[in-house]
Parts: structure tokens; C-alpha cells; sequence
């Protein structure tokens, strides 16, 4: 049983009485529904599982027939209390209000139907959160299998971690890495793209917005700003589409812009990004050299470590309340900084070699830094930092 600390999350709440509605949120193929599945087995409550993938855009009719079958089934069984699971919601047009409005009447007819609903679509999901069910929900968001997951369910080791990545669904194929690298490129990094931003969201060029992940992939660790963005990209519109696109990326859980920490809100959202995957897994699938190789050149390998452990941070950010930023001033640069209620903790990797701390003196010079901490041969070992939660630095 793996996501443990999401699985004993649900399940708590799950026993409390019907209050809330469990949304989950999270990439595709981190495990939601398997999650749900050995869920709702282990609570023994009768549960009706449906998926909205294979539904046509805008059919909320096919909503409101899924919830008349578990007020069926639940009537059926004479059970006290009974969980719907309704999967890919973002996909239904309107859903939020159609759940608003079924809800309630099981609210005000006393019947005790528990709802979970899963989506990889984050955008898309928190917007309807946000318009309709107000008050009504509780969030919890499934991130990409951290460094412990993979060791222990499938014997990683951590140069594993840092090439393959998190996805549990690839673990079986990296004996043949091409094989993998074809699961990872159509199974996961095509359809995240076709079905949970293109096919969900106005995309005025496409093309742009799939040349801005490769790029952003390449680039990941290092800061580019928009404007050179643009002298990479063809056809690539203003600095405000780019902006956008990014952010849908972040959403769908494959890339993030990481923005520059400077202690004012204003300069932090003006700042050039820089690239940060959500998981390394989307870098190394579109490298023509396998692993063998990039391990034989440092710094290559070294940008894949750093990439390791940005991606770990980030995944940490989305339910912990903490925010990750990089600084830089003039030569001066730290690789992340992580925020949280106002504290801040420095990092820097240093896995490919050096132990220059100018960085983290100008940083801690110009802001109040309550921890700096080194990440590599010089500081942590790369394998123990993956295994410590982030939200225990502070």
C-alpha cells in the first residue's frame, strides 16, 4: 500500500459523518483510482465506481444517471451509508453545478451518500471548487511517487529515481529503456497534454505550447526568461501566452516556472522563470542517450539530480502550504528557496562537484534565512534528502 499518508487521510474522513465532499487531484498515473479502489475495499462500505473519460464533453445528463444508480444501489442494499466515486470529472461540462445540486438533495433527504471525485485536471477542478461548491469540499492532491514509494515498491535506487522518475505505471519497463521511453512520451507526457489542457482548454497554438514543454524539459534547473523563450520558440505569440501556457502545464502536473524569491510579491511574478519538471521522468524520455551515457558526462547528470530534488520540493509544495522559489542577484545564485509562514530555508545541490557558498551568503545577507542546507557529496547525501518529507526542514 503505497501514498499512505493520502490513504489514511481519505479513510479518516471517510468514517467521519457525511459533511464534506473528497475531491483528489493529481497527474495521470500516480495511482488515484487505485487508491479508491483499495479504499473503499479496506472501509467495507459499498461503494459504486464510474469514470467520465470515455463520456462526450458537455453530457452532464450522464452525471445525474450515475447518481441515480448509487441512490439505487444504496436503497437496494438497505446500507446505512454508501460511497460514489465518480472519476475524470473535469470532463463533464458544468459539473460542479450538477454536483452542487445532487448533493444537496441528498443533504436535505438525509441520505447518508458519500461522494469522492477525482480528476487529473487541477485547473479545471479547483475552478469548479471554487464557482459552486464553496464550503461543500475538501481537497487533497496525489503528487508524483516520491523517492521512498519506488524503493520500496519496486527496489529503485536513487540513480534509478533521479533517470526514471515517479510514475509507478513505467517501473515495469525500464529494463528495456527504449520500450519505457515510448510509454513515458504516448502514455503519459501525450495524453497528459491531448486530454487534461487541449481537449479541456481554449489553446489557440497548440504547436507553441508543446514546443514550450520540450524546451522547458531541456532547460529544466536553469532560468530562461520569456523574452528568450521567444527567440527559441517559432511563432511563439507575447510573453503573456507563454505565461499562460506554463501555467497549464504546472496544473497538469508536467512543468513548472519556478519564480524568483525577492520578498515582494509584485517583483516575484515578474521575474524569469526558471524550468522545474514535476518529474524527471519527462527529461530523460526525450533524451536520445539513455542512462549509461548520461551518467558519463557530470554535469548533464548533475542538472538530472538537480531536477530530482527540485521535483521533490515541488510535489511537497501542493498540500504542505509552502512555496518554492530560486534566487539569484547579479552572479550570485541559490538553486531553491522554500517558504513557509514567512521562515525560509536555503538549498543548494552540489552533486556534480564544487562547494561554493557565495550564493548562500549573498541570500542570507539580503534576507532572513533560518536554515541553509547542502544537498550532495558536500552536505545530505542526494538518497537520504529524498527520503525526508520537506515540511520537517522547517
Amino acid at each position: 500500500m503505497f501514498q499512505r499518508a493520502h490513504f489514511q487521510v481519505l479513510a479518516n474522513r471517510l468514517k467521519e459523518p457525511r459533511k464534506f465532499i473528497q475531491v483528489i487531484t493529481g497527474p495521470r498515473q500516480v495511482g488515484k483510482t487505485t487508491l479508491v479502489h483499495q479504499l473503499s475495499a479496506a472501509l467495507t462500505i459499498p461503494y459504486f465506481f464510474v469514470s467520465a473519460d470515455a463520456v462526450s464533453l458537455g453530457s452532464n445528463i450522464w452525471l445525474k444517471e450515475q447518481w441515480d444508480m448509487a441512490r439505487f444501489k444504496m436503497d437496494k442494499e438497505n446500507a446505512q451509508e454508501f460511497i460514489l466515486i465518480i472519476d475524470e470529472i473535469q470532463k463533464i461540462n458544468q459539473w460542479s453545478e450538477t454536483v452542487k445540486l445532487l448533493w444537496d438533495e441528498d443533504g436535505r433527504a438525509h441520505r447518508n451518500l458519500k461522494l469522492i471525485i477525482l480528476g487529473s485536471s487541477r485547473l479545471l477542478i479547483q475552478k469548479g471548487l471554487t464557482e459552486s461548491l464553496a464550503g461543500r469540499f475538501e481537497l487533497l492532491h496525489m503528487g508524483h511517487w516520491s523517492f521512498a514509494e519506488m524503493e520500496a515498491a519496486f527496489g529503485f535506487t536513487v540513480d534509478d529515481y533521479c533517470w526514471y522518475g515517479g510514475y509507478p505505471g513505467s517501473a515495469s519497463l525500464i529494463g528495456d529503456e527504449n520500450r519505457w521511453k515510448e510509454y513515458v512520451l504516448n502514455a503519459l507526457i501525450e495524453t497528459s497534454i491531448s486530454k487534461d489542457i487541449l481537449m479541456l482548454t481554449r489553446i489557440d497554438k497548440p504547436a507553441l505550447m508543446k514546443k514550450l514543454f520540450e524546451l522547458g524539459c531541456l532547460y529544466s534547473g536553469q532560468i530562461l526568461s520569456f523574452t528568450k523563450m521567444i527567440g527559441q520558440l517559432q511563432d511563439a505569440g507575447n510573453t503573456t501566452t507563454l505565461s499562460h501556457y506554463l501555467n497549464l502545464l504546472d496544473t497538469a502536473g508536467l512543468l513548472s516556472g519556478i519564480e524568483k524569491y525577492s520578498g515582494d510579491i509584485i517583483r516575484k511574478r515578474s521575474s524569469s522563470p526558471k524550468f522545474q519538471v514535476h518529474n524527471t521522468a519527462l527529461i530523460s524520455a526525450q533524451l536520445s542517450k539513455n542512462k549509461i551515457e548520461i551518467k558519463e558526462e557530470p554535469a548533464s547528470w548533475g542538472r538530472m539530480v538537480e531536477s530530482a530534488i527540485g521535483a521533490h520540493l515541488l510535489n511537497a509544495t501542493l498540500n504542505n502550504k509552502m512555496n518554492l522559489f530560486y534566487w539569484r542577484e547579479k552572479n550570485e545564485e541559490v538553486d531553491f528557496v522554500v517558504e513557509k509562514n514567512g521562515e525560509l530555508i536555503a538549498l543548494e545541490v552540489k552533486s556534480a562537484g564544487g562547494t561554493s557558498l557565495k550564493g548562500l551568503k549573498a541570500l542570507s545577507d539580503a534576507f532572513p534565512v533560518k536554515k541553509i542546507i547542502l544537498v550532495g557529496d558536500a552536505g545530505i547525501p542526494v538518497k537520504e534528502f529524498l527520503k525526508i518529507n520537506p515540511l520537517e526542514l522547517f
